[in-house]
């Protein structure tokens, strides 16, 4: 096995925007899994995280061990791609993995891709199932918002609506990482990790988008269960402010796809799942989903 790095570029107009691969070289005809980034963190501070050399904080580096062809990418204003003026809501993200995914089609020879979202990523990527279903084998969000009402989360950020949409960007620092591991539930993360992420992200600079958060607020939904028709799966942290189970349910029920599950993570807040002392749970649900044999045509 040999796990390499790639570092690719692609162009939504004029902004460039940062693609990355991981991937075992040795082997050919992987299946691509795709992951996409929520409001806080750039792609390689939430999958691909290395502490003091350390692999097994990265799930890109887990998952490509385990024979996927895995991708991410910032999101326009995040990470390594263009900062611009662009506040980078959800449909913006939209369109940035409509010009990355032909990209990663292109150079892993398939046809469609499997994608997992988390918080605002897995509204992009619902919302990105919506508009290319053809694209999509199958499709995990984690840590879910489908409308947000009477989530305690989305309350605070509906209350400073005004402050939100004040500035395309919003502050980042230790405080905006140490709220994403501790909010819902403290003390669930090794304060070294929060640090080396910390660290990791601050090299990009002392602001971050701020279009998610407002569409999160009050613009919700942006996904259509009803038009996800490829197999799926919801999976919810124990403790997670962003949502209530009773919306979670609601979408769940609505989704069209005849292969579907739903996973509650006891003990999960809504940060931290890919770097967090549960990281190898989480992953062991995404593999038992990804993995998963297809269906029979026909059936």
């Amino acid at each position: 096995m040999k796990i390499v790095a790639e570092e690719h570029w692609v162009e939504k107009g004029p902004v460039k925007l940062y693609v990355y691969r991981k991937h075992d070289a040795e082997r050919s005809g992987k299946p691509v899994l795709f992951l996409v980034h929520g409001s806080t963190f750039s792609s390689r501070g939430t999958y691909d995280l290395m502490v003091n050399g350390r692999g097994d904080y990265s799930a890109m580096e887990y998952f490509a061990g385990l024979g996927y062809d895995v991708w991410t990418m910032d999101h326009e204003g995040y990470g390594y791609s263009d900062r611009t003026d662009s506040a980078s809501g959800i449909m913006v993200g939209v369109a940035d993995l409509q010009a990355a995914i032909p990209l990663v089609l292109e150079k892993s020879g398939r046809r469609s891709v499997m994608m997992f979202g988390e918080s605002s990523g897995a509204i992009k990527a619902g919302a990105y199932a919506n508009a290319e279903p053809d694209s999509i084998e199958r499709l995990m969000l984690h840590a879910h918002t489908h409308h947000g009402r009477d989530a305690p989360e989305m309350e605070r950020r509906r209350g400073i609506i005004d402050q939100l949409r004040a500035s395309p960007r919003r502050p980042f620092g230790k405080a905006q990482v140490d709220n994403v591991f501790n909010r819902d539930k403290s003390g669930q993360t090794d304060p070294s990790i929060i640090k080396a992420l910390e660290d990791f992200e601050m090299k990009f600079g002392n602001t971050i988008p701020a279009g998610t958060y407002v569409d999160m607020a009050v613009n919700l939904p942006l996904v259509d269960p009803t038009k996800i028709t490829c197999p799926a799966c919801i999976s919810r942290p124990d403790h997670d402010g962003n949502s209530t189970e009773e919306e979670l349910y609601e979408f769940f029920a609505e989704l069209a796809s005849r292969e579907k599950q739903f996973h509650l993570l006891r003990g999960l807040p809504h940060g931290g799942a890919m770097v967090g002392h549960q990281r190898h749970r989480m992953w062991y649900v995404m593999h038992a989903f990804f993995g998963a044999p297809k269906a029979p045509e026909g059936h």
